[in-house]
């Protein structure tokens, strides 16, 4: 007999439960206001009634395109409430590449502001989904609050089962298509179990500041510090001067960054000591960091420097190198800096040559995940979801070792990606929009080390018979096409491109010589 589906805490239903005990303690604060956990529990309930009422069934998609805001915190746990997935859309994104996570996702109701719709309407091809807008006025059908307003504000949270989509998690696919990654309510329990369990783990009274987008990796602390008690600052945008000065005056004292971030805040503290006394723990990933870096700024925040290492299909990470471990690199081994940690509790993290064995500690092989956390697969990709998701273990693509206490050492990746300032860039992505130029005849999209992003997009351009090089044109026909963070930062017009042997544009040989003096590809 089939085996009935595995039903599992919904999470939505989790966080209605710590509002209860922290009900009066404010959840969640933004520049313009703050919402105590009493609040954002009967919000986020009136609108996974408003969804219902407007018609949203179980497994409906809900697009959120704002900038970091208490409305996102209170979408995700409607979302959870009802069973519902959300499929969150990073607020940098160019308006094309929104209409397209738009109708791959096939949402059924959009929640932004007038402005933001406005860009992405004309865009969409077939019918438009239904809006929420922040903006509206209370009286019209598409207010945001209007809507709250006439709610009720009892919803019990749906049963859930472990294999059940919850979020659609985008990023550029290495094809240059878009990709998704299904997490599913199981994955978001064992992602919150992750956060829990360690050692050094919020509390009720302890603030976090959330700096970077809510939809991407600052995100996954959400729900993990509302089941704590804790009270998270959402930050709308990074200016290094201005942030360090609120961090200080609310006293802040978690926080959470990308290794661009911390660097631009070295620059602006110039080897200050403690600039943020009441900080307990600064985390750090998304991409990677060199540890000079790393020793630079231990030297200015203190011991607080955590590490983490995971994807959107892994559901955050599943690695980390705590407090402790970087305490004792800095004083008896600074090498193991260079280190993504250990695997967390739940976490399977092995190093596999190409048939899927084990190499021995020392050996260079593939990172694989596997446990609970691990997701179901891209969003109708059968074919993307092939190349990565094998006998339940995600092929991350990376390269590394392990050394003979676990401590796991990326070295490079085998995918071409480039990480900048802790997003991902496919260069068969961008490659796709620079061969839209008519001017265009090939052209080869690369990362460069960069002392503010970690790595930057490049590109070798062959330009057709005839045409003169425009580096201004070529920039801003890309800045129409890509969001800033996938833009080629440096572009070189070149003769030709460097060609292996069945004729195959050699991406690696063409990168090797900017990385010279670095001892990884990744910065």
């Amino acid at each position: 007999m089939p085996q009935a589906p595995s039903e599992v805490a919904n999470v939505g239903g989790l966080v209605s439960r710590a509002a209860r005990f922290h009900a009066g303690r404010i959840a969640i604060a933004s520049p313009s206001r703050s919402i105590t956990y009493a609040q954002l529990d009967q919000r986020s309930s009136r609108l996974a009634n408003v969804l219902c009422g407007l018609g949203l069934a179980r497994g409906d998609r809900v697009g959120v395109y704002l900038p970091n805001s208490i409305e996102i915190v209170e979408l995700e746990l409607a979302c959870y409430k009802a069973a519902l997935v959300k499929a969150p859309i990073n607020a940098r994104l160019a308006p094309v590449e929104v209409a397209e996570v738009i109708a791959n996702s096939e949402a059924s109701l959009i929640v932004t502001t007038a402005a933001r719709a406005e860009v992405f309407l004309p865009l969409l091809k077939g019918q438009a989904p239904r809006l929420l807008l922040l903006d509206a006025p209370e009286g019209a059908p598409a207010s945001y609050e209007g809507q709250l307003a006439r709610a009720s504000d009892s919803f019990v949270a749906a049963r859930v089962h472990a294999d059940e989509l919850a979020v659609l998690h985008y990023t550029s696919g290495s094809s240059g298509v878009l990709k998704a990654a299904m997490q599913t309510f199981g994955n978001r329990l064992a992602q919150l179990r992750k956060f829990l369990m360690r050692s050094d783990g919020l509390r009720p009274g302890d603030l976090l500041g959330l700096v970077g987008p809510i939809t991407h990796a600052s995100g996954m602390q959400l729900v993990p510090a509302l089941c704590s008690g804790a009270t998270v600052r959402l930050f709308a945008g990074f200016e290094p001067a201005r942030f360090l000065q609120e961090m200080k005056t609310e006293r802040v004292t978690h926080t959470f960054m990308v290794p661009t971030m911390i660097n631009m805040l070295l620059a602006e503290l110039q080897g200050r000591y403690r600039p943020l006394p009441d900080l307990q723990r600064l985390g750090y990933g998304a991409a990677p960091m060199a540890p000079a870096r790393i020793m630079q700024a231990m030297d200015v925040f203190g011991p607080v420097l955590s590490q983490g290492y995971g994807a959107g299909e892994t559901t955050s990470g599943v690695c980390g190198l705590s407090v402790e471990d970087h305490l004792f690199a800095r004083a008896a081994m600074p090498e193991r800096l260079a280190s993504c940690g250990r695997p967390f509790l739940e976490s399977l993290v092995e190093i596999v040559d190409d048939e899927g064995q084990a190499v021995a500690p020392g050996e260079i092989g593939e990172i694989v995940v596997s446990g609970p956390d691990v997701f179901a697969g891209y969003w109708r990709a059968p074919e993307l979801t092939a190349e990565v998701l094998k006998n339940g273990r995600y092929h991350t693509g990376d390269l590394a070792r392990a050394d003979d206490e676990g401590y796991i050492y990326i070295v490079d990746r085998k995918k071409d990606m480039v990480i900048s300032g802790g997003f991902n860039v496919y260069p068969s992505e961008v490659e796709a929009v620079l061969y839209q130029h008519a001017a265009v005849d090939e052209a080869c999209v690369f990362s460069v080390p960069d002392e503010k992003w970690g790595e930057a997009v490049a590109a070798h351009i062959v330009l057709k018979p005839g045409v003169a090089p425009d580096l201004a044109a070529l920039d801003e026909f890309c800045a129409a096409r890509l969001a800033g963070f996938k833009r080629p930062r440096r572009i070189e017009f070149v003769a030709a491109l460097q060609k292996n042997a069945n004729g195959k544009i050699a991406r690696k040989a063409i990168q090797t010589p900017y990385w010279a003096g670095h001892a990884r590809r990744v910065n």
